[in-house]
């Protein structure tokens, strides 16, 4: 058997046709912002020192793409290099939130370390934000045509066992059909990614979690994306730090010795 050129044996492209767009920049209120890096001063000034900690990143349900508000869960440990989540943490403070509102993603600090963006043990806790987030925002995203070699086309009625042996995929009508196009519905969704550090920086990702209805199969990007400021009017008061401060106080466990250094920051 002779092949002809390379060329001809690539895999045609897949057709999609898009139905929504998830967000490539991350929108958020002065007032989370402000928060955030009020919680990163009461740190250092409740417990002595900087320590890494971990929130989540909060939006009404009616507009899941803007940063509305930051939530501090309990930490179960704190360490000057370390923190680290797992999903029943996620639930467990979901559970504590208006309906109105949901967890579009996570925030954390590095403190004062020099490590201005995200590192190996934060690739790991956002597979599991990632996983959870994304359950709660599902939409169709496309529709992608499935490719499908050796499709048979049978009519109801008029097909025995033996018809069903041939061909990758079969399908089965009440009319007389030659040929058929396939289509699955792409639902995808999205996280929030935002590390910050005292000296008021901080870097920003979008992960992405796409999946075929039909097929199964899953699709996991993620890109670094831009930071605006999307002002709603709310401002942090007295009050709001007295909150944040006992919840500083009350939910964070820092670990009172230096570990050694982790391989991979």
């Amino acid at each position: 058997m002779r092949l002809k050129r390379l060329a001809d044996l690539k895999k045609p492209a897949q057709r999609e046709i898009p139905l929504a767009d998830l967000p490539h920049e991350i929108r958020i209120t002065p007032f989370a912002r402000e928060k955030a890096y009020t919680i990163n001063k009461l740190v250092r000034a409740i417990h002595g020192q900087s320590y890494e900690w971990y929130g989540f990143t909060l939006a009404w349900r009616r507009q899941p793409e803007v940063i509305v508000d930051i939530g501090l869960p309990v930490n179960e440990k704190n360490q000057d290099q370390y923190v680290s989540l797992a999903p029943d943490q996620i639930a467990a403070f979901r559970e504590a939130l208006p309906k109105a509102m949901l967890i579009n993603g996570w925030i954390h600090s590095h403190g004062d370390l020099a490590l201005q963006h995200f590192s190996r043990v934060d690739a790991a806790n956002q597979a599991t934000v990632l996983d959870y987030v994304t359950a709660q925002l599902w939409l169709p995203v496309a529709k992608v045509e499935v490719a499908i070699q050796d499709l048979v086309c049978l009519e109801e009625g008029r097909w025995t066992e033996a018809d069903l042996r041939p061909g990758s995929v079969t399908l089965i009508t009440d009319v007389p059909v030659r040929t058929a196009r396939l289509w699955e519905t792409e639902y995808g969704g999205f996280c929030f990614a935002i590390v910050i550090g005292d000296d008021g920086w901080h870097d920003q990702e979008i992960h992405y979690k796409k999946r075929g209805i039909l097929s199964g199969r899953t699709f996991v990007s993620h890109q670094s994306a831009n930071m605006r400021l999307v002002p709603d009017g709310r401002q942090l008061t007295p009050s709001d730090r007295e909150e944040l401060e006992e919840a500083v106080r009350t939910r964070l466990s820092p670990v009172p010795y230096i570990p050694a250094k982790l391989e991979g920051l």
